[in-house]
């Protein structure tokens, strides 16, 4: 896993979330001299920084990088929140310095262990079927673990002496970037539509780093690929391995049929509709997905059945909160792309007031018009990217623009009638107003509980 340039050098880690504390101690481990840093005076690592600057051969520097120190690293280990034009990565791109991500690092200590990956990437729905695929790999007895984006890095599951069978790891865009060795067994890519324009020139550019997924592809390699999505599949291309496609629409491999209301997989009955504790189409695909990863992992569809309904919905991801005087409170905080939100808003069947704004991510909102006609009883603009949301939609549907949080949901409350919902789906990230989505979605759940 490590260089010997890494050993005779110093490998520099920007950023210090989790990614960039796990990171540093793994490598503090293995005996390499860490330069840490984080342009934040409080990085979101919080105590772990204490415990870092006592670790041997390891310098934390908050609240500014030393770039000459990263232009005579050995290397740099990037934590996925850091832009690519951040001034820490120019300098190290500059002085040729090779650029890993934190996924990188971690994946190669754990494949030395034997550990084996399936990599769930895609637009929308990763960390559910990321979830959804730890938690079958686990009713069948494996000893498995979700890892990467979906919360806990890749270099903390290699940090501990636990040796699992399968990992579940989310990898987003960013992560791929800058992952040059990583080569799950089975890669899952959910769906592809135009996301993280505030960060990629172009929607190509954002695909491009998807494709990265197949990058170290071999003929033992299985792709669990949307076959309802033809952005998905032209993705995948020549990529060596073998296909398997889901779909909502037609027979395949994993696949719905609408005439008994029954997900399958080829021609085994897993489940009912009505038993998946799950809201909206979309993930009935997840499903489908993450059982025929688990199914190429040895798990029997009976078993997969029997995990598939017990499964429950993640936090912030159409998550229902609770239901006041007739009104549904539904979280989906994570919804922070137009993808996202139009997934949320057809899966809603029954009228609704729709919470959206933040910080705008560059995609109009024009495309929800359509489809907030029939039953939107209004849209919440507020944040950020209220002026523009209320540009794209206030001669489409009835709206109006909040300003604190706590006015937004009042304004709400208010608008709402019994046997309505009120959708959190803000279509924007968080940066606004909060740290992150989940700070978002736990300030709405708060507010609805106090209700």
């Amino acid at each position: 896993m490590i260089a010997d340039a890494w050993r005779r050098g110093t490998v520099a880690v920007v950023g210090l979330g989790k990614s960039g504390v796990a990171a540093t101690r793994l490598l503090a481990r293995e005996g390499v001299r860490v330069y840490a840093s984080d342009a934040s005076d409080h990085p979101s690592g919080g105590d772990a920084l204490t415990a870092l600057r006592t670790l041997p051969g390891v310098t934390v520097d908050v609240g500014r990088h030393d770039l000459a120190r990263i232009r005579s690293a050995a290397a740099v280990i990037v934590s996925p929140g850091v832009s690519p034009e951040a001034p820490p990565l120019a300098a190290a791109r500059e002085a040729r310095v090779p650029i890993l991500s934190e996924i990188d690092l971690g994946f190669r200590a754990l494949a030395a262990s034997g550990t084996r990956c399936i990599a769930i990437t895609g637009t929308n729905g990763k960390t559910t079927t990321t979830a959804l695929v730890a938690h079958l790999l686990r009713v069948a007895g494996l000893h498995a673990e979700a890892a990467g984006n979906i919360g806990r890095p890749l270099a903390d599951v290699a940090l501990q002496a636990d040796h699992y069978q399968w990992l579940a790891v989310e990898v987003s865009s960013f992560q791929l970037h800058d992952s040059p060795h990583f080569a799950p067994a089975i890669g899952v890519v959910t769906n592809l539509a135009p996301d993280h324009l505030d960060r990629y020139p172009a929607v190509e550019a954002y695909y491009a780093d998807k494709r990265l997924l197949f990058q170290n592809a071999s003929d033992g390699d299985v792709w669990v690929l949307n076959g309802d999505d033809a952005a998905v599949l032209d993705l995948a291309g020549d990529a060596r391995g073998r296909r398997v496609l889901f779909s909502l629409r037609r027979p395949a491999d994993g696949w719905y049929d609408a005439s008994d209301r029954r997900l399958r997989l080829g021609g085994h009955a897993l489940l009912r509709r009505d038993e998946l504790g799950l809201l909206g189409d979309h993930n009935v695909a997840n499903a489908l997905a993450a059982a025929l990863a688990v199914q190429e992992a040895g798990v029997a569809p009976g078993v997969i059945g029997e995990g598939l309904r017990s499964f429950h919905a993640l936090p912030h991801r159409l998550e229902p909160v609770r239901e006041v005087g007739g009104v549904r409170w539904i979280n989906d905080s994570k919804a922070t792309n137009i993808a996202s939100t139009v997934v949320a808003i057809e899966a809603m069947d029954r009228p609704f007031v729709l919470l959206l704004g933040g910080r705008h991510k560059g995609e109009p909102y024009t495309r929800l018009a359509p489809l907030l006609k029939e039953r939107c009883r209004l849209v919440m603009a507020y944040g950020e990217a209220g002026p523009q949301v209320e540009r794209d939609l206030k001669d489409q549907v009835p709206l109006e623009r909040g300003t604190t949080f706590e006015d937004v949901v009042a304004r709400a409350r208010r608008a709402a009638r019994p046997g309505d919902a009120v959708l959190l789906s803000p279509a924007c990230s968080s940066y606004d107003m909060f740290k992150n989505y989940e700070e978002r979605g736990m300030t709405f759940r708060k507010l609805v509980e106090a209700m």
